[in-house]
């Protein structure tokens, strides 16, 4: 065993268990009905410049396409998206966010907004600043595989 192979554990398991710890907590603070899922796709929708195909979304989320279905199902149902056919290519789709789903996103950003903001406080932004960096080159390198 090399000795980067503990710190390698002991560092994924932080990671894992962060992971495992935020979701809950944050999909407690959501509004009423709105997952983690859905809020993450509509975060997405109102930050992007157009729109995006189901494929794109599965992609970007590192998601089935049957998953991305499955959420852009409950999102359109209700009201939050608005999903079109390509008029070029009747095969293919676009998804983009309606003033309900704004709005929908808006308020769940404002419920979880003090929970992380509250975690960011007890840590120290300075400490946060600092891991920024190295989690997202870690993310880099994951996605590059």
């Amino acid at each position: 065993m090399s000795d980067s192979e503990p710190l390698a554990a002991a560092l994924f398991s932080e990671v894992f268990m962060t992971d495992q710890l935020a979701r809950n907590r944050l999909s407690k603070a959501l509004p009423k009905g709105m997952e983690l899922s859905h809020f993450s796709v509509l975060n997405h929708l109102a930050r992007a410049a157009d729109e995006r195909t189901p494929a794109q979304l599965a992609k970007t989320f590192h998601v089935t396409r049957g998953a991305m279905t499955n959420t852009l199902t409950k999102l359109e149902w209700a009201g939050h998206i608005h999903i079109r056919p390509d008029w070029d290519d009747a095969r293919q789709k676009f998804v983009s966010i309606s003033p309900s789903g704004r709005a929908a996103r808006d308020a769940a950003l404002a419920a979880i907004a003090p929970v992380i903001g509250d975690v960011v406080r007890a840590v120290g932004a300075e400490k946060v600043r600092a891991a920024l960096p190295v989690l997202r080159e870690l993310r880099l390198r994951l996605e590059q595989d």
